[in-house]
């Protein structure tokens, strides 16, 4: 079986930002339709990504470590974790809750942040294992990613739920800004990263560093 031409070998590059397919032989800086700066790879890719990875794992333990809420009934305070808040919401008899902020809180983070290493390492290491499946794992990444801000989003609808009661308050605490801040970084992560580099030949050290540029 044949294997099929990469655009490198054509000589073309996607602009991305109109999406047109500019021919590179006399080599523009920029596309002829939309005059956007015309990359074959994003630039730094895997560094940027790295970095964005660090800054949000760094922001991970004290979203986890601190309060993300804090509950008054009857004019009893009392500050809750993430897990803590799951495990309230579960002995509460509210386990969908309970289970809707571990999935989005303690799960899909933990997910990211593997899935997101693995690509990184394979990537640099300019690896031929399971190519289409690491490209399905990096759709998957993006997919979950639009799901991430819901223990945040749940915090805020209960809080507007419980004002309604005027024997209960629920106030946002420190932790919730941090993991809005951990979620921030891991979707600007996997935006960072370009699946092409999965697809890279390791003998070709540039592309797999993720610098080349036009």
């Amino acid at each position: 079986m044949t294997t099929p031409y990469l655009a490198s070998d054509l000589n073309l590059c996607l602009c991305h930002s109109c999406g047109k397919t500019c021919d590179m032989i006399d080599q523009p800086s920029s596309c002829e339709r939309c005059g956007a700066p015309l990359h074959t790879r994003k630039i730094n890719s895997l560094s940027r990504t790295w970095a964005y990875l660090l800054a949000a794992l760094v922001f991970y333990i004290p979203a986890n470590l601190l309060p993300v809420m804090n509950t008054n009934m009857l004019g009893n305070g009392a500050d809750s974790t993430i897990m803590s808040g799951v495990l309230e919401f579960w002995q509460h008899g509210a386990w969908d809750i309970a289970l809707i902020i571990f999935i989005a809180s303690i799960a899909v983070p933990g997910i990211k942040f593997a899935a997101l290493s693995l690509l990184l390492v394979t990537a640099q290491r300019g690896s031929q294992w399971a190519r289409k499946e690491r490209s399905r794992l990096y759709r998957f990444i993006e997919l979950i990613g639009y799901w991430s801000m819901l223990d945040v989003i749940v915090v805020a609808l209960v809080a507007a739920l419980v004002k309604f009661n005027a024997l209960a308050n629920i106030e946002p605490r420190l932790g919730i800004l941090f993991f809005g801040l951990v979620v921030v970084f891991t979707m600007l992560s996997a935006m960072s990263f370009d699946p092409r580099l999965i697809w890279e030949n390791s003998s070709n050290p540039e592309a797999a560093n993720g610098v080349t540029s036009c």
